[in-house]
């Protein structure tokens, strides 16, 4: 971690909770202006270590998923302020994992059978991950879940993302972005976990490589400024470090985005299983983590096209 960082708390690991709730007490106080490290849990709390195999997705718990780290009560924030949080830095653990879950996912149903990769990667982030003999992957670490608790009463899963954030696989918001929560509740309550060490947008198997690490972040209370939905500003190009041989896509076509997403999402499976060999699992895979679906046209009715754009330097 930068040694010019001031901390002014920590927040760690063993503070986590499953749910977005206004009535769970906070783990911590702090305020505007402060500086805090999270200890954040991977998306299966730990489940997975280097000896895990693929017959250990079916012990995970689902209930348990997405822990978060939290919640900090941050004084002064009132419902209808921003809570603005500068991504300030990742400090990696250097595993991670990849899998498809059944019954989750972009293409669940046709992917029914579990699947595992397990990432070991350099901490530092300046050597891609390893997929196989044939795919390597940039990283970009990144925050998956971060949120503030909703002003609804009782407990609201931290699987879908909300108005006040929570689980949007973002993955633009890694170091230096500045994201904007809407405030609902007094202290806002924010908690994070699910951290990332590199996806693709879509995050279309339903995993990235999910990865435990720390996390600093600053803090600020913006006074009457609460965004209708969360937002945020980058400080650079979102795919600048898989530009460098261009892209591989396929495209989706139809009056239905969902149904064009999956359709470009299958044809590049389809073509990098053609072009390589690799399992259909594994090009699945490897597409959640580094390729990305776009909307390319939405206006000429009544079809739409969305499409996929792999990164050709991941092949090597």
């Amino acid at each position: 971690m930068s040694e010019h960082l001031h901390l002014a708390h920590t927040i760690h690991k063993a503070h986590t909770h499953l749910g977005w709730d206004r009535t769970i007490e906070p783990v911590q106080v702090a305020k505007s202006g402060d500086r805090l490290l999270f200890e954040c849990r991977d998306a299966a709390g730990g489940h997975f270590d280097k000896d895990s195999t693929t017959a250990d997705i079916a012990r995970m718990d689902p209930d348990a998923a997405n822990p978060v780290t939290g919640p900090v009560y941050v004084e002064g924030a009132e419902p209808g302020d921003a809570l603005k949080i500068r991504i300030e830095e990742f400090i990696p653990s250097g595993f991670g994992w990849t899998a498809i879950l059944p019954g989750f996912g972009l293409l669940a149903d046709q992917f029914q059978e579990p699947a595992l990769k397990l990432w070991s990667y350099e901490p530092s982030g300046k050597i891609p991950a390893v997929f196989s003999d044939m795919a390597e992957v940039p990283l970009r670490p990144f925050v998956g879940t971060i949120g503030v608790a909703p002003a609804a009463p009782e407990c609201h899963s931290v699987i879908p993302p909300r108005r006040v954030g929570g689980n949007m696989d973002i993955r633009d918001l890694t170091a230096g972005a500045v994201l904007y929560l809407p405030v609902e509740v007094p202290g806002a309550l924010l908690s994070i976990g699910d951290t990332h060490a590199a996806q693709g947008d879509g995050e279309v198997c339903g995993t990235a490589i999910e990865s435990a690490m720390d996390m600093v972040v600053c803090l600020e209370v913006i006074k009457n400024a609460a965004p209708r939905t969360p937002r945020f500003v980058t400080d650079g190009s979102s795919s600048r470090h898989l530009d460098g041989k261009g892209y591989i896509v396929t495209t989706g076509i139809g009056d239905d985005l969902m149904q064009a997403s999956r359709d470009s999402v299958s044809a590049m499976i389809d073509l990098l299983s053609h072009m390589t060999g690799m399992p259909a699992e594994d090009a699945y895979m490897l597409s959640s983590v580094c390729g990305d679906l776009r909307i390319s046209e939405i206006v000429d009715a009544p079809n739409w096209v969305v499409s996929f754009y792999f990164p050709r330097l991941v092949l090597g």
